[in-house]
């Protein structure tokens, strides 16, 4: 009883010493507080129109028919894109691209027309920057979208002409009929794709960031491994390491119900789960999070190293969860590396659940997995401060 009362004060006094670091420090603050909070908030405002549409683009029209002018209405009335210019020849289209006027270009034959009255394929030109996937892909499905309801237009009338009724004309020209279902993301949306992902990832690396700014700091003050005067981290680690997790933890949950609940309702992410499971699936994640930063924290003997180290990983590790780029098609070594962070399991994990709708037993692998790190860097973090204020008791001795 009498070391539970001890392990109790000097949790105590780790957490209220660990707050009382973070407070004092504006720099960071500024990490821990506006970053974590700011990011989430400023992309979230950036993606808020969630889709790409009206892309200016010109249309060059060498047939100058009914059928040509019919084809560049049908483009123009796509949400994809807005045609702001019809040049009249090619060279003119190019150059409007190339001063960035126009996005793409679609170019329309001098036979069109002939080609549909004598029965054969006609066919248009396209030129989009596929240096910029999102606007070539918008360019692309816009005129995908036109020449199909153009050429089904055509057929109809053939078919009509040739003497069956609308409904024959119909199931002629579209015998399969195909039905999509855009699951858990029916607008397409860019911004509900990205940010839920974007915003567990911002909530680890502002984290490893900040606990790497205050470890830093302690190296430069030589602090690192005191607990109160006279007491040295080595006499109490296992209690002092939670205390300066729960001092952290502490100021997510103001930061996480930011982020998880009221950026979700402003900006109408998708939320289908349980807002329980979220919590309970959030709980391990953030304290995995934390326990690497504390364990890494010693490395760095400036704060400023911390940041720059960090922040150099933070791209790598937004590529290594999967958002980017699939994680199935990732080279084997970069797969095993990405499970240093928890963000790796916890992504999908949260996707899951929160776009998903699926239950917590659903998603039992990540959660073990999150709560076997969460205990494995909470050691780590331990065995790490109690080496820290081993050597520093040795530099001490005469």
């Amino acid at each position: 009883m009498n070391n539970f009362k001890i392990g109790l004060k000097i949790f105590t006094t780790s957490f209220q010493n660990q707050l009382r670091d973070i407070f004092k420090d504006g720099g960071v603050m500024l990490i821990l507080i506006f970053a974590a909070l700011a990011y989430p908030l400023v992309y979230s405002i950036g993606y808020k129109t969630n889709v790409i549409s009206e892309m200016p683009v010109a249309v060059v029209d060498m047939d100058q028919t009914q059928a040509s002018r019919t084809l560049t209405r049908m483009i123009n009335d796509t949400r994809e894109v807005k045609v702001i210019t019809k040049p009249g020849c090619l060279n003119q289209a190019k150059q409007q691209f190339w001063d960035q006027t126009v996005h793409g270009i679609i170019v329309i034959p001098n036979d069109l027309e002939k080609n549909i009255i004598k029965g054969q394929q006609g066919a248009i030109q396209l030129f989009c920057d596929a240096s910029y996937f999102l606007k070539y892909k918008e360019t692309l499905n816009a005129a995908l979208k036109a020449t199909g309801t153009f050429s089904a237009g055509v057929e109809i009338k053939r078919y009509i002409a040739s003497g069956d009724s609308f409904n024959q004309a119909i199931e002629k020209q579209h015998p399969l009929d195909i039905k999509f279902f855009n699951l858990y993301n029916p607008s397409g949306a860019y911004g509900s794709f990205v940010m839920p992902g974007l915003i567990i990832i911002i909530l680890q690396q502002t984290l490893l960031v900040g606990i790497g700014m205050v470890g830093g700091a302690g190296r430069e003050k030589n602090n690192n491994q005191i607990i109160a005067p006279g007491i040295i981290l080595k006499n109490g680690a296992f209690s002092v390491i939670l205390g300066k997790a729960f001092a952290f933890f502490s100021i997510y949950v103001v930061n996480s119900v930011f982020t998880l609940v009221w950026l979700y309702e402003w900006f109408d992410f998708p939320f289908k789960g349980s807002l329980f499971n979220v919590i309970i699936l959030m709980i391990p994640f953030l304290f995995s999070s934390i326990f690497l930063g504390l364990a890494i924290s010693l490395l760095f003997k400036k704060r400023e190293n911390s940041i720059i180290f960090l922040v150099f990983l933070s791209p790598i590790i937004l590529f290594l969860t999967g958002l980017s780029w699939p994680v199935i098609s990732l080279p084997g070594i970069l797969h095993k590396v990405a499970y240093v962070f928890p963000s790796t399991n916890m992504v999908p994990a949260y996707l899951r659940l929160r776009t998903m709708g699926v239950d917590i037993s659903d998603i039992r692998f990540e959660f073990i997995f999150l709560t076997i790190q969460m205990i494995f860097y909470y050691f780590l973090a331990c065995i790490s401060f109690k080496y820290l204020a081993k050597k520093h008791s040795t530099k001490q001795k005469p």
